[in-house]
Parts: C-alpha cells; sequence; structure tokens
C-alpha cells in the first residue's frame, strides 16, 4: 500500500514538473528576426526577458516592465522590448509577492534578463535576474517569440 502510495506522488510530482504551460506566441518570422540580435537604435534600447527552467514548466507567470503587463511567460518563451534609455523596473509574479529588478539601460544596447522559478510553499514562485550578452543570446536561441499582452487584447 505505501509502495502505491510513493509511486501515486511520484507520478503526480513529475506531471507537475514536466507538464508543459502554453502561452500566445508570435510569428515565426519575427521570432527569427530577434534572433539576429539587431543594436537598437541609439536613441532607444533593447530588452529581451528569457524564461528556460527545468522546475515548473507548468506554470505561467506574467512579467511586467515599469508596472504594466508585458504578458505571461512559460517554459522556453521570450519577450523583446524596444524600450528607452535609463531606469526602468522588471518584475514578476511570484508566489506572495511580486520581485522586482531595478536596472539602467543605455541607448544602442540590448538587455537581457532571466525569468526563473523557485520553489515555494505552495506554488513554484518566480524571480528575475540580468544576464550577460553571451549566456542571454546563447538561451534566446532555445526559446521561441511570445506574443505581448498588449497585442493580443
Amino acid at each position: 500500500m505505501l509502495k502505491n502510495i510513493v509511486i501515486g506522488a511520484a507520478m503526480v510530482f513529475s506531471l507537475v514538473m514536466s507538464g508543459c504551460a502554453t502561452v500566445p506566441m508570435a510569428p515565426k518570422e519575427d521570432d527569427l528576426a530577434l534572433k539576429q540580435f539587431s543594436a537598437p537604435p541609439v536613441d532607444k534600447a533593447g530588452l529581451y526577458i528569457y524564461r528556460n527552467t527545468f522546475g515548473g514548466q507548468a506554470l505561467k507567470k506574467t512579467i511586467y516592465l515599469d508596472g504594466k503587463v508585458i504578458g505571461e511567460t512559460a517554459n522556453k518563451v521570450y519577450f523583446y522590448k524596444v524600450i528607452e534609455p535609463g531606469e526602468h523596473t522588471l518584475s514578476t509574479e511570484s508566489e506572495f509577492s511580486d520581485n522586482s529588478l531595478p536596472f539602467e539601460a543605455d541607448g544602442g544596447r540590448n538587455y537581457f534578463a532571466e525569468q526563473y522559478i523557485k520553489v515555494g510553499v505552495f506554488v513554484g514562485g518566480a524571480n528575475v535576474k540580468m544576464v550577460g550578452e553571451e549566456k542571454g543570446k546563447k538561451e534566446v536561441l532555445k526559446c521561441n517569440l511570445a506574443m505581448e499582452q498588449s497585442l493580443i487584447d
């Protein structure tokens, strides 16, 4: 009996950890163009936000820039935003409260941020961190472009 309970619990855990959430995706042409990583104009900055994590694949988590919803993430997706140079705050919903990351953007540069899933008490939480250009490009290439919330509404 105990063996069956353990096997059942392991199966449920496996499904939760490996299930896949889906979000609206952008056209493939847009995805391919953004994976060229062209520099934005000198008076703008580019921001790639990606999620490529093993755990929490069944979870969708909302991501915000300066308090405005960009969209919901799922595993192996990314967003791209052209932003003004200056101070910004990237944040993501988490289990109990949002986690925020302030950063400063310079014109003519691309920035890369990773949203990652953390183990939570009831459900996985999320956080964001800036990563270097080399790592960011490598990870974005493994992902597909998600459609921004503003384009869905």
